[in-house]
């Protein structure tokens, strides 16, 4: 089943009431950040294109070479494979997210199908494709998708924010704040969005962000 879907500032809020009311210490959190934010984006071929841009380099060197493929048009599926290495590296793209990017354009994905699709199997699909790991899969499927249940436990900055708000000796591990999570349900992604807020916020108080 899809279950739950985010669309509105109203169902965050309604996440947070009840995170708080099953685990006090969120209650502690949203104290210090305020309302969570929405952080919808848009879904499909070209969002993904755009979260392989990003993979390991700076926000503004990802945002230059986004806006060069789309000055250029190339952020489709038939647009990518009618073009050669040499053009999209042309446009910022190293050798291997040009591979990533033909292998993403080449695999078919029926974008309208993934909106009524289980999440286990949006994270299948898309995993499946070369250049895209789970986090990336979990991500969409939270903000493009607008899944109300999903967390990215391999999320460092999640991992930093759960040790800090569950008072923890050292950072979770991935597997370890995944099974964290599970006493979150229904509500994950709101959980997620509270964590990366309470991280932003005791990182501010220590003056490293």
């Amino acid at each position: 089943m899809v279950g739950r879907i985010i669309r509105t500032d109203a169902c965050v809020a309604e996440g947070a009431d009840w995170l708080c009311t099953a685990e006090p210490r969120f209650a502690r959190a949203l104290e210090l950040t305020g309302p969570l934010p929405l952080r919808l984006r848009a879904d499909g071929f070209a969002q993904l294109l755009s979260a392989i841009v990003s993979q390991q380099v700076s926000v503004a060197s990802a945002r230059a070479i986004q806006a060069r493929l789309e000055a250029a048009e190339m952020i489709t599926p038939a647009a990518i494979l009618s073009t050669d290495d040499a053009d999209l590296r042309a446009l910022g793209l190293s050798r291997q997210k040009a591979a990533y990017a033909r292998a993403l354009a080449g695999a078919g994905i029926d974008f309208d199908a993934l909106r009524r699709a289980p999440t286990d199997e949006v994270v299948a699909t898309l995993t499946a494709v070369k250049g895209i790991g789970i986090w990336t899969a979990e991500i969409y499927a939270m903000f493009s998708l607008g899944r109300a249940d999903v967390f990215a436990p391999g999320d460092l900055a999640l991992q930093e924010a759960a040790r800090l708000l569950f008072d923890l000796d050292e950072r979770p591990k991935e597997r370890a704040l995944r099974g964290m999570a599970e006493a979150w349900r229904p509500w994950r992604s709101v959980a997620a969005r509270a964590l990366w807020a309470y991280y932003h916020v005791a990182k501010q108080r220590e003056g490293i962000a």
